[in-house]
């Protein structure tokens, strides 16, 4: 059977970094199952000339767009056909449109994991009918200073975004801004009240950018919208059925706790109990949903009953359980709204 070799990218976070090979067997466990037809028959974690890799053998060669497909693994430097003792390199084709630093420049205490984003947006966007490959609609209802919203946009997707701290909107709309300009993208951006009734009902930042002027010229704009409001508001702000995946990191309940309208609460299992239902009709049929949480506020059950009241259909996948710190375990559920 043909073997390949996954070289593993170093995290700059080392707790991560150690979860990181396990991960990426459960990230590649989901890309077989989901988008390549169960072609990957089994792996595990090899040292090679003292580095780890992940080894794994398919029933067939890999094809080209195969190997682009996995290129998008979250954790995956490189890429190599094994031959005997030697490692021959393949060529990779990320879905990437915009430089890393858009991911990896914003520094600030909270911010999540880059390679963490990456893996929940993957093993989400593979849940939903459209995959990986497609123009989509990502939508984050807890969407910070927005890790998730920048990934989306690297995919060449667009993004939208809700969240109720003030300070995490100024910050990233600042931060998105001067990175277009830096960037000299051709694009526009505004920030405009909201208002409902004649009542302020938040402030929405709007933005909208292609690669060059030609692209523009010919309609190949991203969109980037987000929204300083609670949570629970969403369907005020966003028409329903309008968004391909929804994903989010909810709140830890640790060193914060879970804002929504009803206040501070230490359990993500309340906001979500209340959220979900919302965010679930902001879904298109045949999209997914997936939220990573702290295991210690809620287990998996709970939250997989909250999804399925909402009339969701929770996925099946691998273990992706991994330690945080002394206060925070976190894991990822994924479910789909029926295509119809």
């Amino acid at each position: 059977m043909p073997r390949y070799a996954l070289l593993i990218l170093p995290a700059f976070n080392r707790v991560y970094g150690e979860s990181s090979v396990r991960l990426t067997r459960s990230e590649l466990a989901v890309f077989s199952s989901r988008a390549l037809g169960n072609a990957i028959v089994a792996s595990e974690e090899t040292e090679i000339g003292g580095v780890p890799y992940v080894t794994f053998e398919t029933a067939e060669p890999l094809t080209q767009p195969d190997i682009s497909l996995l290129s998008n693994l979250s954790s995956v430097y490189a890429i190599f056909g094994l031959e005997g003792d030697l490692l021959r390199p393949l060529r990779m084709r990320p879905l990437d449109r915009l430089t890393s630093d858009l991911i990896t420049i914003q520094k600030y205490a909270g911010k999540t994991n880059e390679h963490f984003t990456k893996l929940l947006l993957n093993v989400t966007a593979l849940a939903g009918d459209k995959g990986l490959g497609e123009r989509l609609a990502v939508f984050d209802p807890l969407c910070g200073r927005g890790t998730t919203l920048n990934q989306a946009l690297m995919y060449g997707y667009d993004a939208y975004g809700i969240d109720v701290d003030g300070k995490d909107f100024e910050a990233y709309s600042g931060f998105i801004k001067t990175w277009l300009r830096n960037k000299r993208l051709k694009h526009t951006a505004e920030t405009v009240p909201v208002r409902r009734e004649r009542a302020l009902a938040g402030r929405r930042l709007n933005v909208t950018f292609g690669l060059s002027k030609e692209a523009v010229k010919a309609g190949d704009v991203q969109r980037l919208a987000v929204v300083n409001a609670d949570t629970f508001k969403s369907r005020e702000f966003f028409k329903p059925r309008s968004f391909d995946i929804l994903a989010t990191d909810a709140p830890y309940g640790v060193q914060h706790g879970s804002k929504g309208g009803s206040g501070l609460s230490r359990s993500p299992l309340e906001l979500l109990r209340q959220a979900v239902p919302v965010w679930a009709e902001l879904l298109r049929p045949g999209g997914a949903m997936g939220i990573a949480w702290n295991t210690y506020g809620g287990k998996s059950a709970d939250l997989a009953e909250i999804l399925r009241a909402a009339g969701l259909e929770v996925v099946d996948y691998p273990d992706f359980e991994h330690w945080v710190d002394q206060a925070i375990v976190r894991d990822i559920i994924v479910a789909r709204r029926p295509a119809s």
